[in-house]
C-alpha cells in the first residue's frame, strides 16, 4: 500500500503512514510527538494525529534491525522475548488488551493495525483524554491499585498459555535491560559524592545489586498472574472516572504484586510527582491492592503479597542504586525522555528516598 507523508510535525520531522482512520478525517492538521522510552528499539515513535474529523494517536511497532544502536533495549522476533516487537499488536488485535482486565481497567481502543513497507506495524489507537497519572492525587493512585488488585485476583494462579504472553519477564529485563549499562567501581559506593544517601542505604544498595540473582528467584517463586509489567503514572489516564491502562508490549506472567511494585518505585523515579509522596504511595497503594485482590476473591497471604512486591521492586531496580551513584560520583548525566534533572549530583539528591525504598525492600527480601 502507498504510503502518505504527515507534514507539519511539532518537531519538525515527517512520519509516513499507509492511511488515515476515519476518525481522523481525509486530511491532517497537525502531528504532535509524544513522549515515551526513545532507547526502546522496538518503538518506531508514537503521535498524536489531529486531523479535520478527529483524533488519534500513531504508534509504530518496530522489527529488529541489524544497525539498533548499542545502547537501545533490544527487540526481538522471538514471541518468548522479553520485548517481543509484535507483542503489543497482538495484544490489541486480540482483543486481551480490552479485556483482560474488563470491569476495572480499561485500554485504548484499537482503531487499524496496518502493515508497514518497512516491514513493521503502524497501530492507530483512540486518542483518550483525561487526567494523565502524574497528575492523579495519592487517593486515585490507589483507587486504581485496588482495581487492579481486583482484576488480577481473577488470573492467580491461570496465566493464559498464549505464546506471545511474556515468560520471565523480570529476569530477561535484568539481563538486557539497563543492568547492562551499570559500570561502578568499588570505591565509588563510599565516595565523597555518594555520602547524600546514608552508609546503610548504600550498603543495602550494594549487597542488591551484588545478590540480584537472589533477589529476582524470591520474586519468581511468588505467585503468579496476568501482569501488565509496565505499570506507571505515564501509562496511566482517567477518562471521566475509568482507568484506561496505556502500552501493553511487556504483558504476561508475572507476580501478584509485581505491577503494584513498579508502579510504586516509578510514580517518583524521573521527578514527575513529588518524591515526598513516596510513603504514602507505598502504603496507599499497596493497602488497597491487597483489598482488590480479597474483593476479587483471591485468598492468599497478605504477608506473601507485601514480600512479593518488596522482592519484585528490588530486583527490578537492583540497577538504579548504583548507575545513580557511578554517574553522580563521575558527573555524567544521560539524556532521558523523562527526566527532570540537570545534574546528575542533582538526581541523586532527588532520589534519596526512592534509594531508601529499595534498599529497605532489598533488606526485607535477602535478610
Amino acid at each position: 500500500m502507498p504510503e502518505s507523508i504527515l507534514l507539519d510535525v511539532a518537531d519538525g520531522t515527517a512520519v509516513t503512514c499507509s492511511g488515515l482512520p476515519g476518525i481522523v478525517g481525509d486530511a491532517v492538521v497537525a502531528v504532535e510527538p509524544l513522549r515515551h522510552m526513545e532507547r526502546n528499539a522496538a518503538i518506531g515513535g508514537i503521535w498524536r494525529v489531529r486531523g479535520t474529523a478527529g483524533s488519534a494517536v500513531l504508534k509504530l511497532a518496530t522489527p529488529p534491525a541489524p544497525q539498533t544502536a548499542p545502547a537501545a533495549w533490544p527487540t526481538s522476533d522471538e514471541p518468548a522475548h522479553w520485548n517481543y516487537w509484535r507483542r503489543e499488536t497482538l495484544a490489541y488485535s486480540s482483543g486481551l488488551a480490552a479485556a483482560a482486565y474488563r470491569d476495572q481497567v480499561t485500554a485504548p481502543a484499537l482503531l487499524e493495525a496496518n502493515p508497514r513497507a518497512d516491514g513493521g506495524v503502524e497501530l492507530w489507537l483512540a486518542d483518550v483524554t483525561g487526567a494523565e497519572g502524574f497528575d492523579w492525587p495519592v487517593p486515585r493512585l490507589a483507587r486504581f491499585a485496588y482495581e487492579l488488585g481486583a482484576a488480577q485476583a481473577r488470573w492467580a494462579g491461570r496465566v493464559p498459555d498464549t505464546p506471545w504472553l511474556s515468560r520471565r519477564w523480570l529476569a530477561q529485563y535484568l539481563a538486557e535491560g539497563p543492568s547492562r549499562f551499570v559500570r561502578i567501581d568499588a570505591a565509588d559506593w563510599d565516595h565523597t559524592g555518594a555520602a547524600v544517601w546514608p552508609a546503610e542505604v548504600r550498603r543495602q544498595l550494594r549487597r542488591l545489586w551484588a545478590d540480584r540473582h537472589r533477589v529476582l528467584a524470591v520474586a519468581e517463586a511468588a505467585e503468579r498472574t496476568l501482569c501488565h509489567l509496565d505499570v506507571w503514572p505515564a501509562n496511566l489516564i482517567d477518562h471521566a472516572g475509568t482507568s484506561v491502562l496505556l502500552d501493553w508490549a511487556f504483558a504476561g506472567d508475572g507476580a501478584i504484586g509485581e505491577d503494584v511494585a513498579n508502579l510504586i518505585a516509578d510514580s517518583c523515579a524521573d521527578g514527575l510527582m513529588d518524591v515526598a509522596l513516596l510513603p504514602e504511595i507505598t502504603a496507599s497503594v499497596t493497602d488497597r491492592y491487597l483489598a482488590g485482590l480479597q474483593d476479587g476473591g483471591w485468598s492468599g497471604s497478605g504477608d506473601a503479597v507485601r514480600s512479593a512486591i518488596a522482592a519484585c521492586g528490588a530486583a527490578k531496580y537492583s540497577w538504579l542504586g548504583p548507575a545513580r551513584l557511578a554517574s553522580a560520583v563521575h558527573d555524567e548525566l544521560r539524556p532521558s525522555s523523562y527526566g527532570q534533572d540537570t545534574s546528575a549530583v542533582a538526581r541523586m539528591q532527588r532520589l534519596a528516598g526512592v534509594a531508601s525504598l529499595i534498599a529497605e525492600w532489598a533488606a526485607a527480601t535477602l535478610g
